[in-house]
């Protein structure tokens, strides 16, 4: 008779490769790999698991809630799993994407997963055009905090934790718009806990393409996930029919079209276009909709 074994829970909070370091309910850190050459395994996935002499193996994944992720021609990158929110932090200084937010956006709502938009460095002049570029979201129902994390630390950091508490968030974030300050705000002992996962994790200097897991207190309720940064994010999981219904702005409109497949580009008697005539779909918004329906369009369904 083959005696069953338990299999041990875990939380995994950072992901290099096919290497992971797995958390238990008591708070132990563990090194672990996944059975098998391929790893699907995302920071936020809950598994079973069973030691080995030189840390753990993974048996078996848990179902997900959700999971956050951009696909462009030639891969899919998983940013994290079982969210509760995304917060994507965006600055008048450099000045933010308005593409690359909307991307996140509809990856996120494509997911089933609330978003937050964090206006960082509301102390400096150029905050007034980010608010302008910020309004037709916020008319959408996009919900936008404002900070100022290194010249205004503690009213940012009440700020952040009137959203944040007993949430797991994923923090995006373009190269300047603060998201380092944001961690080192929120988790002071974050750099020490990158240097034990670089070492767990034996990347040494990779860690910089780690996503890392931080709780926000020590009773551990409520976590920051941390994603490296990225210069595109790819939609290709999604289809050019079904990314009006994905930006609330357009989705507003939609049903009111003379054609079941129209495309809201050029189509007679449309009622996204009748929308952008009255002004509820801005010029730029419009913009980003037909450039992102070309881009989905070459892929083949």
């Amino acid at each position: 008779m083959t005696q069953t074994v338990a299999l041990d829970q875990g939380l995994v909070v950072a992901a290099h490769g096919r290497h992971v370091v797995v958390e238990t309910p008591e708070g132990e850190r563990v090194h672990c790999h996944p059975r098998g050459k391929k790893s699907e395994l995302v920071v936020g996935d809950h598994v079973r698991w069973q030691a080995t002499g030189d840390g753990g193996v993974i048996e078996h994944l848990e179902p997900r809630r959700n999971l956050l992720f951009r696909q462009d021609e030639w891969r899919t990158k998983s940013f994290a799993a079982n969210l509760d929110q995304l917060l994507v932090l965006v600055a008048g200084e450099p000045v933010f994407s308005e593409s690359q937010l909307t991307r996140a956006l509809v990856a996120a709502r494509e997911a089933g997963i609330p978003t937050l938009i964090g206006l960082n460095k509301t102390d400096l002049p150029s905050v007034v055009a980010a608010r302008a570029r910020l309004a037709p979201y916020v008319a959408m129902g996009s919900t936008v905090i404002e900070l100022a994390l290194k010249t205004q630390p503690e009213a940012s950091k009440a700020t952040l934790a009137a959203h944040l508490a007993g949430r797991v968030t994923l923090v995006l974030g373009p190269s300047g718009m603060g998201k380092s300050t944001l961690i080192n705000l929120l988790v002071p002992q974050a750099a020490a806990q990158v240097g034990e996962i670089s070492v767990a994790l034996a990347a040494g200097r990779h860690t910089t393409t780690t996503t890392t897991w931080y709780w926000l207190n020590e009773e551990r309720q409520g976590a920051l996930i941390d994603s490296p940064g990225f210069q595109e994010f790819g939609l290709r999981q999604i289809k050019p029919e079904d990314l009006a219904g994905l930006m609330p702005d357009y989705a507003a409109a939609l049903g009111q079209c003379k054609f079941h497949n129209c495309s809201h580009r050029h189509e007679p008697n449309c009622g996204v276009r009748a929308a952008i005539e009255r002004g509820d779909i801005t010029p730029s918004r419009q913009r980003i909709y037909e450039s992102l329906y070309d881009e989905l369009s070459t892929k083949k369904w």
